[in-house]
């Protein structure tokens, strides 16, 4: 049979970190590729001892059917702490339960966009977020990322430019790929441009409490007096399960809810009532504490080790937190070439080209991941791709 795919997916490529994620599953590669948490961040025994709690105790609430919101003890848990703590949410606000952050993008988007429609992000940015936009054969424009954050000039032409733009993308914390921070002074531009162009802020902050050094910068959301930013968290870094959330005007929640219901109607109760259960039993702020030392020792170690396997011969801008390093090759060492000679000599990286919001974009950047591996693995596999540098430079 002749299989005709509808115009959204046809043309849709399969994330590039997916395919590349493939490869860490052969026996010995090093997984620089990936970005999942740190092993010994999961509280393990924690969770433990919830799950079984829960299923003992109240079986049926956990396996029944839940509302689309989401668990409404959970959903109070997260107004509290994002209210007290990071000062987000206001009277027009409402919360949405999702299967992981992920969803936000694309329920966003879903209730947000039509065809053709604007979505301006930044460039490069989360490969995940691109394609979901994709798929909804939305227009993306590339914002460049300058070490301080999107590049505020550029978004405004590009503001100027597509009057039918209808969200602005952002990572501002420790952006997915490029690491940097957004400062809080075009973060307030940011806003006060989306406010002029009437156009939906998308603040994606799955990384928000993973910063090892400098000060905390307030979220956007938290000076959104306007109704004009969607918040994406997720407790996929803390605790480490996969649920995520949206803190974002009543309105688009309530299209939402009705988008998430032709999805998956519900997020799975039980890992709802397990993240429920963690906050309340367990200081979270102290989890927050014990997890930073940990990508803390990571990122120094993968950042010592930058500086003395490959040297001046790459740039990177060092983070401040989250779980990526953005490391730009010299100009005669091909991306795409070293990333192939790394998985060869077993290493797995991802191309900077995966992360562009143009698909036929050149990039000679490639992203690290320094939470996966182990320590002793992060000294090795750097030190491997000193050698591969070297071999392929000529020297």
């Amino acid at each position: 049979m002749e299989y005709r795919f509808s115009d959204k997916i046809a043309s849709l490529k399969p994330s590039a970190i997916r395919e590349v994620l493939k490869a860490t599953s052969v026996p010995g590669m090093i997984p620089f590729a990936a970005g999942n948490p740190a092993p010994d961040a999961f509280p393990v025994a924690e969770v433990q001892e919830i799950a079984a709690d829960i299923l003992k105790n109240r079986p049926i609430d956990a396996l029944q059917y839940g509302v689309t919101e989401g668990y409404p003890e959970l959903i109070s848990l997260i107004k509290t702490r994002m209210k007290s703590k990071y000062g987000i949410g206001r009277d027009f606000d409402s919360i949405i339960i999702t299967s992981g952050a992920q969803q936000v993008m694309d329920l966003s988007t879903k209730v947000l966009c039509n065809e053709g429609d604007v979505i301006i992000c930044e460039s490069p940015s989360f490969i995940g977020s691109l394609n979901c936009f994709r798929s909804y054969n939305a227009k993306l424009v590339g914002v460049p990322v300058d070490a301080d954050g999107m590049n505020i000039e550029t978004l405004e032409k590009a503001l100027d430019e597509n009057p039918n733009a209808k969200m602005i993308y952002t990572i501002p914390n420790f952006q997915n790929p490029a690491g940097v921070t957004m400062s809080l002074e075009k973060r307030r531009k940011l806003y006060e441009l989306a406010k002029a162009h009437n156009v939906m802020i998308l603040e994606d902050n799955p990384y928000g409490d993973l910063r090892v050094a400098g000060e905390d910068v307030p979220n956007i959301k938290s000076f959104d007096e306007d109704g004009i930013v969607i918040y994406s968290g997720s407790f996929s870094k803390i605790p480490a399960i996969r649920i995520g959330f949206t803190v974002a005007p009543a309105p688009v929640v309530a299209k939402m809810t009705v988008g998430k219901q032709a999805v998956d109607v519900h997020t799975t109760q039980l890992m709802q009532m397990i993240v429920a259960e963690w906050m309340k039993r367990y200081d979270v702020d102290e989890h927050i504490e014990k997890i930073r030392k940990i990508y803390r020792r990571k990122l120094n170690l993968m950042c010592d080790m930058i500086d003395s396997e490959l040297g001046d011969a790459v740039s990177y801008v060092r983070p401040e937190g989250g779980l990526f390093i953005w490391c730009e090759l010299p100009e005669n060492v091909d991306a795409l070439e070293f990333v192939k000679k790394s998985a060869e000599n077993m290493v797995a990286l991802v191309p900077g080209t995966a992360f562009l919001t143009d698909v036929d974009g050149k990039s000679n950047a490639v992203r690290f991941n320094f939470s996966t591996p182990a320590d002793d693995k992060i000294a090795e596999g750097m030190k491997i791709l000193g050698r591969v540098l070297k071999e392929m430079r000529g020297e």
